[in-house]
């Protein structure tokens, strides 16, 4: 009986798909039924061969061999894993398997690396794809039924295919062109060197900052208060201490009247679903996770625990099928979640577009709790806290707006104005799932201001005066580094690129962490406290690069085209795309490489100590330069 190969990315999805699947047998990385082979990679198996495989004259670093642009680049097999690809080769091109089963993770880099290893292992069976977003039993078995062919994913594999080469490219060109130069090892990449820049630009501008004195001037009129404004420049600054003196002597003990009042009724929605990258940035700035933290604990609420969907997704909405799976998991939630499912205020039949929105959706849906039931008792403290993030969040959709009453009062004294805003609560709505949360500053979070009517008259009780100085931007994070890696190009000033890139960003949700982590890992940048900022040798290399390298309007650039390649379904129109993107990045790897012979050579990077696990010494060593 011929039996149908699964491939996994990882043995314990393997071993959820076989447990579903019923495969029960055992052999030395792999499971097997009459109807089934259950396989899987680790990871990565094959990879893009090191420039010495690729060719012989590559091998020993040298100056005069750069540019390295090979026609093709081959594959090799991982050693550190040989052993599981040879399982996976034999039982891909085993007479007993008539086709095969992708069940790699459902995103881009798990589409190159099933088909790496169906390259590598020479084989040419037909080929059916699992594309599932929760890996609960249901969703596994949902999978299974609708198994699609795999050419509907060419698009996605070629965008792949394409990161990887160019990556390998840019980096190694680029890598051993400033490594040589300088006589240092020096790692550059088409996202982490942008990246880099992004810290260094800010941590020069901290060190540039020159704060200026200014005082706030403040009336008490008994039962509330207000903030002096400047009459010429509306700012709330005064920037003369001697002048702040004057007024507040001015004022203190005078009449005064309200001379504008003004309430308006707001309404704020309930915040969007997570995606990955939103859902690391607020577990850094709640909870103080890394972003590279949050995305392991994701991974396992998905992965071991069944808990949430696919986590490596970039959309906040969920397709309009899910509204009734949604209603039913929202039901399932326990305590203390159950208690706000079945409060009034909530509706499970919501169909705002603002969560339920198909034209949002491509590859996976927002990050939202899956269908089992969940045994919070089972999670670690910090899976614990990241599930209340996801599981409240998904409540928090189905609730009303919370609505208030803005206040603004303007306050003479004499010829002197003051300022008061404040707001007042209405309707809790959606903020009932965050009462113990720390209020965030904002307009709705004022204190509230009593009722004014125009010509209400009061006594400035007292008023006072207080020294301030400017403050420097903040160093940072991962959230604000995510923020901006997400939205590179945004404060691009010709407003036709900005528009082109508008669904660019550094990297992906998946790649993100790993490449502050890289950044780290090398030596360019340092946690300090909850911050990240840039060392001597981080700055070194961000002077002596090109701009085009450092600039995240580059690399923005790219990852639209790849983007838009991955949706690209016509196979002609997607070649000609591919064709002229690594063409493209062939030119690129020239002139950098004429750049780091052009480079300045009056910078002098220090000399590392030698580490055992990775020697230092440039031409005797590889850096891992195609990482991006």
């Amino acid at each position: 009986m011929s039996k149908k190969l699964i491939v996994a990315e990882k043995p314990s999805v393997a071993r959820d798909i076989a447990r579903v699947l019923g495969v029960k047998g055992r052999g030395e990385g792999f499971l097997f039924s009459d109807a089934y082979v259950v396989t899987w990679a680790i990871g990565h198996l094959v990879a893009l061969a090191d420039p010495g495989e690729t060719d012989p004259a590559w091998a020993k670093w040298n100056m005069a061999q750069l540019p390295m642009l090979p026609e093709a680049i081959p594959l090799k097999v991982l050693p550190k894993t040989k052993a599981q690809f040879a399982t996976v080769k034999g039982w891909m091109n085993s007479p007993e398997v008539d086709s095969l089963i992708c069940a790699t993770d459902a995103a881009r880099e798990g589409e190159l690396i099933f088909r790496y290893i169906y390259r590598m292992a020479g084989c040419r069976k037909p080929v059916e794809r699992l594309w599932i977003s929760s890996m609960t039993d249901a969703a596994i078995r949902q999978g299974f039924e609708n198994l699609k062919p795999s050419y509907d994913y060419d698009a996605l594999y070629e965008s792949a295919r394409c990161r990887s080469e160019a990556d390998w490219l840019v980096g190694m060109n680029a890598s051993r062109a400033f490594s040589l130069r300088y006589d240092a090892l020096l790692s550059i990449g088409r996202v982490q060197t942008p990246t880099l820049n992004i810290i260094v630009k800010r941590d020069r501008e901290i060190e540039s900052f020159v704060p200026q004195d200014y005082w706030e001037i403040r009336a008490d009129f008994g039962d509330y208060e207000g903030l002096w404004v400047d009459p010429e420049t509306k700012q709330t600054r005064c920037t003369d201490p001697e002048r702040a003196q004057a007024i507040r002597k001015a004022v203190t003990g005078r009449q005064a009247v309200v001379t504008e009042s003004v309430r308006e009724h707001k309404r704020t929605p309930p915040p969007q679903l997570y995606d990955l990258t939103s859902l690391q940035r607020e577990a850094n700035r709640k909870l103080g996770f890394s972003a590279d933290k949050t995305l392991k604990l994701a991974q396992a609420l998905y992965e071991t625990h069944k808990l949430v969907t696919y986590p490596r997704t970039d959309s906040r909405y969920l397709p309009d099928d899910m509204k009734p799976k949604i209603a039913a998991t929202l039901k399932k939630l326990p305590s203390p979640y159950a208690e706000y499912v079945a409060a009034p205020e909530m509706d499970l039949n919501m169909k705002w577009k603002r969560f339920y929105d198909d034209s949002k959706v491509s590859d996976h849906h927002a990050i939202v709790p899956t269908d089992k039931a969940a045994d919070l008792g089972r999670l670690s403290a910090d899976e614990r806290r990241l599930y209340d993030m996801i599981a409240r969040r998904l409540i928090a959709a189905h609730y009303p707006f919370y609505e208030y009453e803005s206040a603004r009062v303007m306050t003479r004294v004499d010829g002197e104005l003051f300022k008061s805003t404040g707001a007042m609560p209405m309707v809790e709505g959606w903020r009932a799932l965050y009462r113990d949360d720390k209020p965030d500053k904002g307009e709705d979070r004022e204190p509230p201001l009593p009722v004014l009517s125009e010509g209400d008259a009061r006594k400035v009780e007292k008023a006072s005066v207080k020294a301030c100085k400017t403050k420097p931007p903040a160093p940072h994070t991962d959230a604000s580094l995510l923020n901006l890696m997400e939205n590179a190009g945004r404060d691009i000033e010709d407003e036709a690129l900005r528009e082109q890139m508008k669904s660019s960003g550094l990297g992906t949700p998946a790649t993100r962490a790993a490449t502050i982590e890289r950044l780290i890992q090398v030596g360019y940048a340092r946690r300090r406290g909850k911050t990240i900022v840039s060392t001597e040798k981080g700055r070194q290399l961000i002077d002596v690069v090109p701009e085009q390298i450092a600039s995240a309007v580059t690399t923005g650039k790219w990852e639209k085209f790849l983007s838009d390649m991955a949706a690209q379904q016509d196979a002609d129109e997607r070649r000609r795309k591919s064709e002229r993107f690594m063409s493209g990045i062939r030119r690129f790897s020239v002139f950098l490489v004429d750049a780091a012979k052009a480079a300045p050579r009056d910078v002098v990077f220090a000399k590392e100590p030698y580490r055992k696990k990775t020697a230092r010494k440039p031409r005797g060593n590889k850096p891992r330069a195609g990482k991006t």
